[in-house]
């Protein structure tokens, strides 16, 4: 049974990991290098070099900061169940 084509083009957007393990010249040591390799359009990078998107700083008080905290509290515990 093959892969449907959903399955097929969410899996060419993840990253390619590649684990290579060898030991050391000496033989003392074991090493375990793991490369991650993203490919991503050279537009998103552009963008971000040219820092195209605004970010606005605001005040926030304690009242502001407890509720985020609360909200983020009940989100993870909708996620978790």
């Amino acid at each position: 049974m093959g892969l449907s084509n959903k399955r097929e083009k969410h899996l060419k957007k993840m990253p390619i990991i590649e684990s290579k393990i060898t030991t050391s010249k000496n033989g003392r040591f074991l090493i375990h290098r793991t490369i991650i390799t993203h490919i991503m359009p050279t537009d998103y990078y552009r963008a971000v070099l040219a820092n195209s998107i605004k970010v606005t700083e605001e005040e926030l008080t304690d009242d502001d900061i407890k509720n985020i905290i609360k909200e983020g509290r009940e989100y993870l515990k909708e996620s978790v169940a």
